[in-house]
């Protein structure tokens, strides 16, 4: 708590203190050198030089000063002008774009080229992991924002912080301000192309099969344990073989034709998103399917809002409720019905959150793990990591490379694994990174 408090307090004294570092230095040298040489030694040449040093200083910090004052009326207006014309025509569709990739949001400024030594700088601060590039048109003298989101995000309004500084970089005046704009962005997808087909099977009258395809053996055997009916010995082959096998009516069961599926959101969730993104677009999930992810309230059957409930479902600001509960209450999922998480491949308070929902629904659950990356986490030899800068790892794949920011160990996965066994039927394990999926075992499928 304290350290975000003086986090908070380091940002706003950096956004709202007019000294650069360059314009403290410039006035603590200039000051030094008035008191030690020039009113000390009666150096006229440093008394000349510091005295320009500082009027060069206030003067940089009256015109930003100035600047600024005038820039938040004026750019309020143009503002309005030049950037609702362009939003007006997503007011009914939000923006939508991609992670990873450049995207215009259509906001537009002038260029404002009569500011005398003054520069205009933007960026956007919410939705935060936004890296802003500002272009500017030679022909019309507007700046057109364009934006590299790193993550996931849906938003019905963004934050921009506005700087003024000066050419030579003494001082800046820097403010922010929330123009209304619909903005979803889709996690990247990376390698992913393909994913299992993941049907539900559930326990019902219908087509015969224990195991494996629909049209399975008519009969189940097994051998004989106390308590079985006599009349279901198979006297033939015990008379043959001396073994007691009995002959049972064997379990049916039945595709379902609706897949439940959800996403829990959380740390370095990434991964897991464009996953249940890739199984949404993909059909993964099969003809008839309903999704839900935390942070809404709403569920979907089609494509377009799923997306929507993808790109919403990480937190902006504090995090998002465990919610898989709830949408299985409001889905009315059966007793015998298949649910099928999305989730990051690492450990958290989502686990036990997980399991109480098992115990509690009583359903067939199935997880599907992604990940950014599998390391074996093998220590670098001492010289290795005297020669070598960067920290070089062995993949899951057995090649040296580096470790990949959201990645997981495999040796903690391998744990993961084992205690999702417990009490789920069945793990996927799907590298965004590489493109592969690997079973609970981390063989590849």
């Amino acid at each position: 708590m304290f350290a975000t408090r003086l986090k908070a307090v380091f940002t706003w004294l950096t956004e709202h203190f007019p000294f650069t570092f360059q314009g403290l230095v410039v006035l603590l040298a200039a000051a030094v050198g008035l008191r030690v040489f020039a009113y000390g030694r009666m150096d006229l040449v440093v008394f000349a030089l510091a005295v320009c040093a500082i009027a060069i200083v206030c003067f940089s910090l009256l015109a930003v000063l100035l600047g600024g004052f005038v820039l938040r009326r004026t750019l309020h207006a143009k503002s309005v002008e030049y950037a609702v014309p362009v939003a007006s025509d997503h007011n009914k569709q939000p923006v939508s774009m991609e992670a990873g990739y450049p995207n215009e949001t259509g906001f537009r400024l002038p260029a404002m080229a009569w500011l005398p030594l003054i520069s205009l700088d933007w960026q956007i601060v919410f939705p935060d992991a936004m890296d802003t590039r500002n272009r500017l048109d030679a022909k019309t003298q507007i700046w057109e924002e364009n934006i590299i989101p790193a993550r996931r995000c849906k938003t019905a309004q963004i934050t921009r912080l506005y700087t003024i500084s000066d050419v030579l970089g003494f001082c800046r005046f820097s403010w922010r301000v929330t123009h209304p704009q619909e903005l979803l962005v889709l996690p990247q997808t990376g390698l992913v192309r393909n994913l299992p087909l993941l049907r539900s099977l559930t326990a019902e009258d219908g087509i015969s099969s224990p195991v494996g395809d629909p049209q399975g053996d008519r009969m189940e055997i097994r051998p004989y344990v106390p308590g079985d009916s006599v009349r279901n010995i198979m006297w033939t082959v015990y008379a043959r073989t001396r073994h007691l096998n009995v002959r049972l009516a064997e379990k049916s069961v039945h595709h379902s034709n609706r897949t439940y599926a959800y996403l829990l959101s959380g740390p370095s969730d990434e991964a897991a998103a464009a996953v249940a993104r890739v199984a949404v677009e993909s059909g993964a999930l099969g003809e008839d399917w309903i999704f839900g992810a935390d942070g809404s309230e709403e569920t979907s059957s089609n494509v377009r809002t799923a997306l929507t409930l993808i790109a919403g479902s990480r937190a902006l600001g504090q995090p998002n409720a465990y919610g898989l509960d709830r949408f299985l209450q409001q889905v009315n999922a059966p007793a015998n019905s298949h649910c099928i998480v999305f989730a990051s491949a690492r450990s958290g308070p989502w686990i036990k959150s997980l399991q109480g929902s098992v115990a509690r629904f009583g359903g067939r659950f199935s997880v599907v793990l992604a990940t950014d990356g599998l390391t074996n986490e093998q220590p670098n030899p001492w010289w290795r990591k005297i020669l070598f800068l960067d920290d070089i790892t062995t993949d899951a794949m057995g090649s040296s490379a580096k470790p990949h920011k959201g990645g997981a160990a495999v040796a903690q996965l391998s744990q993961l694994l084992i205690e999702l066994g417990h009490f789920v039927e069945s793990s996927v394990i799907v590298d965004r990174h590489t493109g592969l999926s690997f079973d609970q075992r981390l063989k590849r499928v």
